[in-house]
């Protein structure tokens, strides 16, 4: 039985691997759980699944939970640091589920501790990528990709030498915009924003859905988890999110792996790999799918992917500035204090002001981090 801590079991991926657990008849023992502050869903976790340890980002709500579980679990982590000191703690694996630049620091740390690591939290190689892959190599830690196109990529060149793979293909359903009409781009409210044609997911990735930045952020982070040229990395739409990723290789061969839109199918791939076991899910039946389509993605009407590709390309400092201005700005957008276009316009605004340190090192890319922060705050006032 391998131990696996969960940090952002609350959220969607967190509540979905725990589910898989559950379905994997004893061969994980959850020995971890973290929350920011659903500590109602996160006291229904620990009473189901009994770990040892938990972290709660959030004071007053972890005081209150240690109040009820005091002296039934070995360690209660509780304020900003919660999560990293769970992180720190020796398991089989750990899977970071957490939100955004919040998965950064737990990250290094599970690295630190020699923790295998299943990321679900493509921001972090977005901001660190090239230091984080590095730290792991040098660590002999493995880092899986826990997030369907990246894990889909993963599954075809698994056993693949790297010079045979000609390019690889990131689909995108396009969000619930695509199509939509640009002259009301800015009409758009949050509530809209947050109904995705065929994914269920969190809100911030769903408004990164919506305005491609989540498919930009993937360009980036299949970077550094393949270690591929920029140039061998490509964006398809497919509305129907069937097709997770297209392979090309040298030889004229194009793999690709299609299956339901189930994020749970991705996490138990990646947590019983290299075996596949018989799984509870829908497979796919062809004979339902009326048609599978592709397109070209329309960077004119969705800057934010180029604004990502653009940002990974330059490095060092400034995928961490973009990174910080999209999570400000969604986050204000969900609050319907801005437009759905000015996310990406405030975004590229920061990215104009700032001149990029190319050493990605992590005192480099907090103290960026902290200031595009402080810009798209003075940016918005303004609006």
């Amino acid at each position: 039985m391998k131990e696996i801590t969960i940090l952002g079991s609350t959220g969607s991926i967190g509540k979905n691997t725990l589910e898989v657990v559950s379905q994997l008849n004893g061969q994980f023992k959850v020995v971890g759980l973290s929350a920011q502050n659903n500590i109602e869903l996160l006291t229904e976790q620990v009473e189901k699944f009994h770990p040892k340890w938990v972290a709660i980002a959030d004071d007053a709500k972890g005081e209150q939970f240690r109040k009820q579980f005091k002296g039934s679990l070995e360690e209660i982590f509780i304020g900003s640091e919660a999560v990293t000191k769970l992180a720190g703690k020796k398991v089989d694996l750990i899977v970071i589920a957490l939100v955004g630049s919040a998965g950064m620091l737990p990250t290094f740390e599970a690295i630190k501790t020699g923790n295998d690591i299943a990321l679900a939290n493509k921001e972090v190689l977005v901001i660190a990528g090239k230091e984080v892959m590095a730290k792991a190599k040098e660590r002999n830690i493995k880092i899986f990709p826990l997030d369907s196109e990246h894990c889909s990529i993963f599954q075809s060149i698994d056993k693949e030498k790297k010079e045979a793979i000609h390019k690889v293909i990131l689909t995108a359903s396009g969000g619930p915009f695509y199509n939509y009409d640009e002259n009301k781009f800015s009409s758009i409210k949050a509530k809209d924003a947050l109904i995705h044609p065929t994914w269920d997911m969190g809100a911030k990735i769903t408004v990164d859905s919506a305005t491609l930045m989540n498919k930009g952020f993937e360009v980036i982070s299949a970077k550094w988890f393949f270690d591929l040229d920029w140039d061998k990395i490509d964006v398809i739409i497919h509305p129907q999110s069937v097709v997770h990723s297209l392979v090309e290789f040298v030889d004229g061969t194009t793999l690709a792996v299609l299956s339901e839109p189930d994020m749970r199918i991705t996490i138990k791939h990646i947590l019983t790999y290299p075996n596949r076991t018989q799984g509870q899910f829908k497979t796919i039946d062809l004979n339902e799918i009326s048609e599978l389509t592709f397109s070209k993605p329309d960077e004119k009407r969705f800057p934010a992917l180029r604004l990502a590709c653009s940002a990974g390309r330059i490095g060092g400092t400034m995928p961490a500035v973009l990174n910080a201005s999209n999570e400000v700005a969604v986050e204000v957008f969900l609050k319907d204090k801005i437009s759905f276009p000015q996310i990406w316009q405030v975004c590229e605004s920061v990215m104009k002001r700032h001149s990029p340190n190319l050493e990605q090192e992590l005192q480099n890319i907090l103290k960026a981090d902290h200031w595009a922060r402080i810009q798209v705050g003075s940016i918005i006032e303004k609006l």
